[in-house]
């Protein structure tokens, strides 16, 4: 009786809490019978959720529908998103993309920024047009590199010198004092010296070298290194090197002092250049003691004379022949004034690609009253009527070059210009890429047979780009 008891006790406990059994359906006509115990068939069939997990775990554990199904995922996610280059280095990736021919290159930095960035260090030549990317500071550079320390390029340059002792021309970067000197003692018939990196100190070490004549100094680089050369050393400079004969100072400083001691002790200078100089006001007045100077050369300078001064104070150089200019900004009426009153004896001009040369700042060109030669080239501000008045006004003068100068129509030639044109000894005129003399001279006695013009004794020479037009012109 205990074990019956027992019994009936286990099976209510199994229907309350593990298996609880289903409800009677109120319609059913057994509802009154007495409630049969659920056996784990039942519970087995009814619990479908149970039975649904088993078979897929069944299914996805099959070792034969593996064989039959082919895997379609990676075994590693978003696999076709990996980056598989970030394990290269720069230097390896650099060295891939160098391989690629130059059409492709430009592709290949649309990849992502890190191929961008690497395709601006394959740059090696650069045509800006839009100068306000380069203000934007979008540029990136790297400056005061030290790429070899200055120890090492003194032991170079001792070793140069003991082994190579009729040594003529050397280059330097980032060298000292001390091996200048070596270099001097050891190489006394050393003509030709460029230093980049230069500073005062430096210039203390090539006072030793007395057979110096050409000399190249580069002192501040923006971007690369900011070196500086001041008065001290142009000084120290012209009183050791005083057989100098060409002398190029870029991104350099001084002043009025500097240059004067330069033309007083350097007697025999002849050229003299100036690339994107730092000088101070009222260094141009100092030119005058450069009596022997014949050339005078600016190249990429932002400005040529900031403070000109009283005009009284601007004496000529005396023998001044050649007056160029390349490459300047010139923003400043007076100061383009005041360098031709200090050139007022030159007799070949030249302007190339410069920045703010108009019209009235030209007609000033007229204070050179000796001028034979003149050429413009990318001068796209002048017109013909400035040209024409100022070669009315130079009676010697016998070669004429226009290049590039967009406002200089072949139209605006008037039947006087053409005519001087017919006096000059050499005429390269193209002012635009659709400019032909020819056309621009018809009805004018120019080009005809049996003309005055074309005298045996006479050496008329046009310099077209196209040669056919110029034989056409000489057989007409």
């Amino acid at each position: 009786m205990g074990y019956r008891k027992a019994v009936a006790e286990e099976q209510q406990h199994h229907e309350t809490t593990a298996f609880p059994a289903e409800k009677p359906d109120p319609r059913s006509p057994l509802r009154s019978l007495k409630k049969r115990s659920a056996s784990w068939s039942d519970v087995w069939l009814k619990n479908t959720t149970s039975l649904k997990h088993v078979i897929l775990a069944m299914q996805l554990g099959s070792p034969k529908d593996c064989r039959l199904k082919p895997l379609n995922k990676n075994l590693i996610p978003n696999f076709e998103n990996v980056d598989r280059t970030a394990q290269l280095s720069d230097q390896l990736l650099m060295k891939i993309l160098l391989q690629l021919p130059e059409p492709d290159r430009k592709p290949s930095s649309l990849v992502c920024k890190r191929w961008l960035n690497l395709q601006g260090r394959l740059v090696r030549s650069l045509k800006v047009k839009d100068w306000n990317f380069l203000e934007s500071g979008r540029r990136v550079f790297e400056e005061d590199c030290d790429l070899i320390p200055g120890e090492v390029v003194d032991r170079g340059l001792s070793e140069l010198g003991s082994g190579c002792p009729n040594l003529k021309k050397l280059l330097v970067i980032g060298a000292s004092e001390l091996g200048l000197l070596g270099v001097a003692e050891e190489c006394p018939t050393l003509q030709e010296l460029e230093l980049h990196k230069c500073n005062d100190n430096l210039l203390r070490g090539i006072a030793a070298c007395e057979n110096l004549q050409v000399l190249k100094l580069v002192a501040n680089v923006d971007g690369l290194y900011s070196s500086v050369v001041s008065d001290i050393g142009l000084t120290i400079l012209a009183q050791g090197c005083t057989r100098l004969v060409k002398l190029e100072l870029s991104g350099c400083e001084g002043s009025f002092d500097g240059i004067k001691a330069i033309g007083q002790c350097c007697q025999m200078l002849e050229e003299l250049t100036l690339c994107d100089h730092r000088m101070d006001g009222g260094w141009l007045a100092a030119l005058s003691y450069c009596e022997n100077l014949k050339t005078l050369r600016f190249q990429s300078c932002k400005k040529i004379e900031p403070i000109p001064g009283p005009e009284e104070y601007l004496g000529a150089c005396p023998a001044l022949e050649r007056l160029h200019l390349q490459k300047c900004q010139l923003r400043d009426k007076k100061s383009v004034r005041a360098l031709f009153m200090v050139c007022a004896a030159a007799r070949e001009i030249v302007f190339q690609d410069c920045w703010g040369l108009e019209n009235d700042m030209f007609r000033l060109a007229s204070i050179c009253r000796r001028v034979t030669f003149l050429s413009l080239k990318g001068c796209s501000v002048l017109t013909t009527e400035v040209l024409e008045s100022l070669i009315l006004s130079w009676k010697e003068l016998e070669s004429l070059k226009v290049v590039s100068c967009k406002n200089i129509k072949d139209k605006d030639i008037s039947p006087t210009l053409s005519t001087i044109f017919s006096t000059l000894k050499e005429l390269k005129w193209r002012p635009d890429t659709k400019s032909l003399l020819p056309s621009s001279i018809v009805g004018t006695s120019m080009g005809k047979k049996g003309s005055r013009f074309f005298r045996k004794s006479r050496d008329l020479k046009f310099l077209f780009e196209d040669q056919n037009v110029l034989l056409d012109l000489i057989h007409r």
